[in-house]
């Protein structure tokens, strides 16, 4: 294991516990043409019944719910963990994982000079829609269309009952409870030469998001679909609406090694349809000025059940004799759904749990939303990116790529994504709710002398294949293979 990526246990046996995915449930009313568009599906939900979904979009963190007696994937070095997984297939999967970062950062697969124009479309929420995913497609949207170039980009944007003012980029908006809407959707995209597709079970409507089917069977355009979850234990439904929607797409891309390995691995798929892009992030200007201020500790992101703030406070007690004493800056606001649902009950609890825990002075709440500039500026002046996530499945963070970016040493849980991007010494990973260990790596970056700059020596390393540009690139040569393969076909 690398010197710089350690797995820290804090001692304390822990039990064996399982997750199955959980979070806000689609609408149980299916789109009438799904009736025959779709006879197995109707047959399965009179099987099996009603059936959770998961989602970023739906809710925060990869949400998931403890289940006794299922099973959950293995996870190196954490304690309780069925190890399933062999180090031998890990490092293979680290290993390739960082070879398709270092691809993409080479010019050579760059699209070349003239290159024919190209028109995107996008099937996904999008701002100001306040999701991870709608923020990933909108920076993916600009990627593809830089200022001096030729390519065109625009959205179908998937909405609730709630439409949006017009905006320019926006040619379409599906309303998830409208069971017409799926071929006004299918026709706005086939204006475009290729789709591409944002797919979370829990955006689109039907059971599982199936309602995602009616507009693939009436696309006559070439489909990437971007996968955003790939579960270990998906229910029958989730897995046939998963594997329909790869059937459909052209090309398919996961944004680490385990989504790609998983859906190998469980699911019937055509192995020659998959790539790994990685998740980009913007270029960040902004440093933190090196001076004998209090250092930062920084977490960001929507809150909700699952984020496990609750085992950052614990781990933050831990250094409470630290001098001059770290400030801990959570940022982010509840996510809208959890709101609807919970009111502010969790971030409530947060508070709660500062107070009891001494920590007033050291925690600040910063409950809002940031655009891009503002959310920069805060990465900028962080020491420390923490990630304390409870989920087992989550295979793709934004905020952890963004970390990176900026070359910010990184303490997180070992999340599948986390395992692979951190591997090589950016970040030191942590068992999920554990927070003796949080504070105890936290304790090793802000004090061991030189391991802050040598993690932050490796996120820089890593940044230049990770950056939007670079991204965009990769999924313009998926479109130009397509076009090419289906330019081969009708001119047959």
């Amino acid at each position: 294991m690398n010197a710089r990526t350690e797995h820290i246990s804090s001692g304390e046996p822990r039990p064996k516990t399982c997750y199955a995915a959980d979070g806000a449930t689609a609408s149980s009313d299916c789109p009438n043409n799904l009736a025959d568009a779709q006879p197995i599906a109707v047959l399965m939900r009179h099987l099996l019944g009603p059936q959770p979904t998961t989602s970023p979009c739906a809710d925060p963190a990869g949400t998931v719910r403890r289940v006794e007696g299922a099973q959950h994937p293995a996870v190196a070095g954490v304690p309780g963990a069925p190890h399933r997984t062999t180090h031998e297939g890990r490092a293979h999967a680290r290993t390739a994982y960082r070879k398709s970062i270092d691809r993409i950062s080479d010019p050579a697969t760059a699209a070349p000079a003239g290159a024919v124009t190209t028109s995107y479309c996008f099937l996904s929420t999008y701002p100001p829609t306040q999701c991870g995913l709608a923020r990933f497609t909108s920076a993916l949207r600009r990627a593809l269309t830089p200022p001096g170039g030729d390519d065109r980009a625009s959205v179908v944007r998937i909405v609730d009952a709630k439409a949006f003012a017009p905006q320019p980029d926006v040619v379409h908006q599906l309303r998830v409870s409208d069971p017409d809407g799926y071929h006004d959707a299918a026709a706005a995209l086939n204006g475009h030469d290729v789709v591409i597709l944002q797919h979370e079970y829990g955006i689109f409507g039907g059971w599982d998001g199936e309602a995602v089917l009616a507009v693939l069977d009436r696309v006559r355009v070439p489909v990437i679909a971007v996968l955003h979850t790939v579960l270990t234990t998906p229910t029958p439904h989730q897995r046939l609406v998963l594997e329909r929607v790869v059937a459909a797409a052209g090309a398919v891309v996961t944004m680490s090694e385990t989504a790609h390995d998983r859906l190998l691995g469980g699911y019937d798929v055509d192995a020659a349809k998959l790539s790994v892009i990685p998740h980009g992030a913007a270029d960040n200007p902004y440093r933190a000025a090196v001076d004998d201020r209090r250092r930062t500790i920084l977490t960001w992101g929507l809150l909700g059940p699952g984020k496990g703030i609750e085992w950052a406070l614990v781990g933050l007690h831990e250094l409470r004799l630290l001098q001059p004493q770290p400030r801990y800056v959570v940022a982010g606001q509840t996510h809208p759904k959890v709101r609807a649902r919970d009111g502010e009950a969790y971030r409530l609890g947060l508070v709660s749990r500062t107070r009891a825990l001494r920590l007033r002075d050291v925690v600040r709440f910063e409950p809002a939303y940031l655009d891009d500039q503002a959310l920069h500026r805060l990465i900028g002046r962080a020491d420390v990116v923490l990630l304390p996530y409870e989920s087992h499945e989550q295979v793709t963070s934004g905020v952890l790529i963004e970390a990176v970016t900026a070359h910010k040493p990184v303490v997180s849980t070992a999340f599948p994504h986390a395992v692979e991007l951190l591997s090589s010494g950016a970040g030191i990973l942590v068992p999920r709710r554990d927070g003796p260990a949080i504070g105890a790596a936290l304790r090793r970056v802000l004090t061991e002398p030189g391991l802050a700059a040598s993690m932050s020596a490796e996120a820089a390393r890593l940044a230049p294949g990770l950056r939007w540009p670079a991204v965009a690139d990769q999924y313009r040569s998926l479109a130009r293979e397509l076009l090419s393969g289906r330019a081969l076909v009708t001119g047959s």
